[in-house]
């Protein structure tokens, strides 16, 4: 019975074993899993922290149960030391400390990422008993939820205002702590234009947020008022106190097993894979937050995303069992909810479309998500980029209220970037329209109607 190990318990590796054991129903399958706590889902914890999500456990896409139903060997608290890629073996330490090499015939590695440091001085040396935390694991999860129940801090800073910093500011707001966050560019959100990500930043300070940008964090460390987070703003020294500090301030690929096995390694340090998953060494497949992503308007670039590590996962499976999969690239489509807003985007902005060589044009917009006339009616901001060469569509980026849809909205977008359409198409769409939900011309479309190329 061929026998394929997966190394990674997260969206990738568990993609990439469900889809083994659909489609080679005569292949043992193995993951491997460095904790206790396959397929977790780390994009709900702020909503464990927030209240909404209870118990912890309900972060669980898939229990350890329904796992093994559907015939994957899980080992747990298992670390993957090295591969021997020739003889095809995987050395493993499992949690008594003992190493073992396990044959395999082919490997999906899909170790993910690891929490960005920044170059912050004291964060390798303060750690949660310190009440310094990063939060991407279940580990780091229960770290932090001790601090949170046991000690009651009053007051947190978070370094990084994306999406998680964003999601952690209302999960802990939500639980009456006061936050400072701290963001190193000129503008919360720094996926979106600054037009846009002002409207979230209005948002995180109507609701007692204190936001400050342009804010470089060089140190954290121990001082008589707490913990002091100190850098540059705007050039000048600055320092603030509080009884928490969260840094969420990115992610690097954790690459270190393959690249000691000869993988090579490209954009942002990660993985390069060709488009069914494959790294170049015999029998070895990589999928995930490690590993580039095929973009369909850039080519190779390295943008981690769950619904990424998902379909890579997908592809890696299929194709280590004899498939011929292709991954068909990502767009970057992203949303988050912050408080009473959710801003979301998808494809390129301006300069990132330069810098690609197209020829951008970005025009902003508004348009209601329903008809005025039916009450309860809100405008979602729009700035949509198209090629002025060809009219083609190369982005789109929403903010909108909580029931707008944006979500939904930014999906037509997306959809219409896979496929390769212009600007002007997007009017062609046949999307539905009843008062209540939406226009004749819906939002995404009369925000399209805006634009044209420059010049005309």
């Amino acid at each position: 019975m061929p026998h394929l190990i997966a190394v990674g318990g997260s969206d990738a590796g568990i993609s990439a074993a469900l889809r083994a054991r659909e489609l080679g129903p005569g292949t043992e399958v193995t993951v491997v899993v460095a904790d206790h706590y396959p397929n977790y889902s780390i994009c709900g914890i702020p909503y464990f922290f927030s209240g909404d999500v209870r118990p912890w456990q309900s972060l669980a896409h898939r229990t350890v149960a329904d796992l093994e139903a559907a015939g994957i060997r899980l080992r747990l608290d298992t670390r993957a030391e090295s591969i021997d890629v020739a003889g095809r073996r995987l050395t493993v330490r499992d949690p008594g400390g003992v190493t073992e090499e396990v044959a395999y015939d082919e490997l999906v590695v899909a170790t993910g990422a690891l929490p960005s440091r920044a170059g912050i001085d004291g964060l390798d040396r303060l750690g949660p008993d310190d009440g310094v935390h990063v939060l991407h694991s279940m580990g780091d999860t229960f770290a932090l939820a001790r601090q949170l129940d046991e000690r009651a801090p009053r007051t947190a800073i978070i370094v990084g205002a994306g999406y998680v910093g964003l999601e952690m500011a209302e999960a802990f707001t939500a639980r009456g702590v006061r936050v400072t966050q701290l963001q190193r560019g000129p503008e919360v959100l720094s996926t979106l234009d600054p037009e846009l990500g002002s409207l979230v930043h209005t948002e995180l300070a109507t609701r007692g947020v204190e936001v400050v940008v342009d804010t470089t964090v060089t140190a954290i460390e121990r001082s008589e008022a707490g913990l002091r987070v100190s850098g540059l703003h705007r050039g000048v020294p600055f320092s603030r106190s509080a009884d928490l500090v969260l840094v969420v301030v990115g992610v690097r690929p954790n690459t270190a097993l393959l690249a000691t096995a000869g993988a090579t390694l490209g954009a942002g340090g990660a993985v390069v894979v060709d488009e069914r998953m494959r790294t170049g060494l015999p029998h070895v497949h990589s999928a995930g937050d490690g590993t580039v992503t095929h973009h369909r308007l850039l080519g190779v670039s390295y943008l981690p995303l769950g619904t990424t590590a998902h379909k890579q996962g997908r592809v890696a499976g299929e194709n280590a069992v004899g498939g011929d999969a292709r991954f068909a690239g990502s767009v970057g489509t992203q949303v988050v909810k912050v408080f009473d807003l959710v801003a979301a985007r998808t494809g390129l902005r301006d300069r990132e479309a330069a810098r690609a060589g197209f020829a951008p044009v970005t025009v902003a917009a508004a348009a209601d998500d329903h008809k005025r006339y039916f009450p309860g009616a809100h405008p979602i901001a729009f700035r949509i980029t198209g090629d002025e060469r060809d009219g083609r569509l190369l982005g789109a980026q929403l903010v909108g209220r909580l029931g707008t849809e944006v979500a939904k909205r930014v999906d037509t977008y997306a959809t219409a970037l896979y496929a390769g359409l212009t600007v002007d198409q997007i009017s062609e769409l046949d999307l539905s329209y009843t008062p209540p939900l939406g226009s004749p011309w819906d939002a995404v479309q009369v925000a399209a109607q805006a634009w044209t190329p420059a010049g005309s």
